[in-house]
This record gives C-alpha cells, structure tokens and sequence, in this order.
C-alpha cells in the first residue's frame, strides 16, 4: 500500500462531479464522476470509455482512490456509495438486496451514462451487484458493457463450508433463520447506540478478516478498520441475509459475452480464491484470472500494483476489441 494513502473523509465536503441519483424506490444514491480523462477510446468520432466502480459490502466509493488515480487518465470514471454505505440514503430493509443494489447499478449507469462503451467493476459486494445486473438486464452485456472486472468478489456459496456455514445449515434445518435474522436486525439500533469504535478487537477483527499473510502493518488496519466502522450496525444486519442465499452463478453466462478479468487474494477470508476460480472455469478460457499471493481482501488496497496492472490490461483487452462487432444474446 501507498505509504502517504489517506482515504477522503465524510466530513469534507463532497467533492466537484458529484451528483445524486434517486433510485426508482425513492433512495439518494451519492455519485462521483471523474470527466478530466485524458485518455480515449481512440479512433475520430469515437465515444470515451467510462468505468464503472462499484465498492463492498460496508465501505465506500473511496475504497477505490488507489485505482481511481490509475484508471482517470484512460477513462471516465464513475463511483457511487451503494445505499445505506457512505453519503448515500438508507431504505426499508427489505430492500437490502444484492438484487436491489444490481438494479441501483444499473440506474447509476443509464443515469450517468446513457451512451458509449462502458467497464463495469466491482469488489465483493460490488461484483455480486455486477452479477445481479447481468441477470436483470443481459441486454446490456455486449452492447453497451464491453468489459467486466471482478475483484475479491463470488458467486454464491459464500455459507456452504466452516463455522459459519454448518451455524446457518442448522439454523435453516431448524427452521429457525427467519427469528435468527429478525433478531439479528431487532437489536442492531441498540447495538449501534453503545457501539464503540477504533477498539482493539475491531483491529483484531479488522486484520484476520480483511487481511492476508503479510499484507498488513498496523496504520494499513487502522485505516481500513475506520472505513468499515463509518456503516451503522443496522446497515450490516440488513444486508447480511442477502449473503446467506446470493447465487448469481447463471449470470456469469452472460459475462462471458465481454471481457472479463478476476483478481483474487490467497488469503481472502470473505471470498475465499476457490471462488474465484469457479467463476473462471464457468467464463472459460478468455477470462483472465489473476491471483494475488499472500493478499487478503484489501487486496486492492494493499496490493495496489497488481491489481492495476490487472485493471489496465483489461482496459488494453476491451480497447483493442471494440473496432469488431459486439455479441448480444
């Protein structure tokens, strides 16, 4: 990781390009557009490039400011704050959904970026939205999306092995996971209102599950640790049953009508490798797969370097493709 990497704060001011998309249910979703590419999809008449980011499950757009600075001279760039995560509004939960997020990716996009070719990326959280959207509206995928990147992200069956997965199996057997999730988010407010930050267990926490072998020093956690503890409690409880059931392994189909690049970390906690290497295998051989030794889920945090090697040769993949006619199921 940079040395000098301070992330933005929510208590700056937004900065210049940023703009609010109202989804179709009535949330605020806060955008960034970054316009000053300076760098274009060449050829005379030729629409710029604009890419697409979108973050994990209780971060931030800024989770992506090592790669935003790589990525603005070769594209436009847009970010946004997935509902009830950084300047974003919040909504019922119900609707905390990866299937909602893919549908609010793809309002951000046809509000941002009604035409031209666009890279849609994602990290965890970020690429199951990508996923949802490809399954909501393939249209897309080969016409207007030219290309994928898919980072520390899965497919589904996040819950099927360990601790936690033989927890919910039960859980379900028992016919006990509707209480289990109603009490989960009936005491996340009172959680939320004793919650104390910046803890030594939330580093602790912070360091096993976000990190890998040797990924880490203690400023990397504490930043990474500050940017996870800004989502409230109630956020997280709502959101944490939309993992227990997400399967978009059929959309990875029609993935494979773009460019498709993966990063993965050995060490990811979260969305171990293996499940990388399952969505590689089901997109086939054109899909680049890229695994990061000794990295954990901060990979593109703490491993800047290799995935913006990866990210840019995706950017090379699609530019050098986009003179020959697109496929569209």
């Amino acid at each position: 990781m940079r040395p000098d990497l301070a992330l933005p704060s929510l208590s700056d001011p937004p900065p210049p390009g940023s703009r609010t998309v109202r989804t179709d249910d009535g949330v605020d979703l806060h955008v960034e557009v970054d316009e000053d590419a300076v760098g274009a999809v060449g050829g005379k008449g030729r629409a710029r490039l604009t890419v697409v980011l979108a973050h994990g499950f209780t971060a931030r757009l800024a989770e992506w400011e090592l790669q935003r600075e790589v990525l603005r001279p070769r594209a436009r760039l847009v970010l946004f704050d997935q509902r009830g995560h950084g300047r974003s509004g919040w909504t019922k939960l119900t609707k905390a959904t990866i299937d909602r997020t893919g549908r609010d990716l793809g309002e951000v996009l046809d509000a941002t970026t009604p035409e031209g070719p666009v890279v849609l990326a994602g990290h965890s959280m970020g690429g199951m939205s990508v996923m949802a959207l490809a399954r909501q509206r393939p249209e897309l995928f080969g016409t207007r999306v030219v290309g994928v990147f898919l980072l520390a992200t899965s497919a589904g069956g996040l819950v099927e092995s360990g601790l936690v997965g033989r927890a919910v199996k039960l859980v379900r057997r028992l016919g006990l996971l509707p209480l289990y999730l109603w009490l989960l988010q009936a005491t996340a407010p009172l959680l939320e209102r004793h919650r104390r930050r910046g803890t030594r267990f939330g580093r602790w926490f912070t360091r096993r599950y976000l990190f890998g072998r040797d990924d880490a020093d203690r400023s990397h956690v504490r930043m990474v640790q500050d940017l996870l503890e800004e989502t409230p409690y109630p956020v997280t409880a709502a959101f944490y049953a939309t993992f227990l059931d997400h399967d978009e392994t059929a959309s990875l189909d029609v993935l494979a009508r773009v460019p498709v690049t993966i990063v993965a970390a050995s060490h990811d906690r979260l969305t171990p490798a293996v499940h990388a290497r399952r969505m590689a295998e089901r997109l086939g051989p054109d899909a680049e797969l890229v695994v990061v030794p000794g990295a954990g889920h901060s990979v593109n945090l703490t491993r800047a370097a290799v995935v913006d090697q990866a990210f840019l040769g995706l950017l090379d993949r699609v530019e050098a493709g986009l003179g020959e006619p697109r496929r569209a199921g």
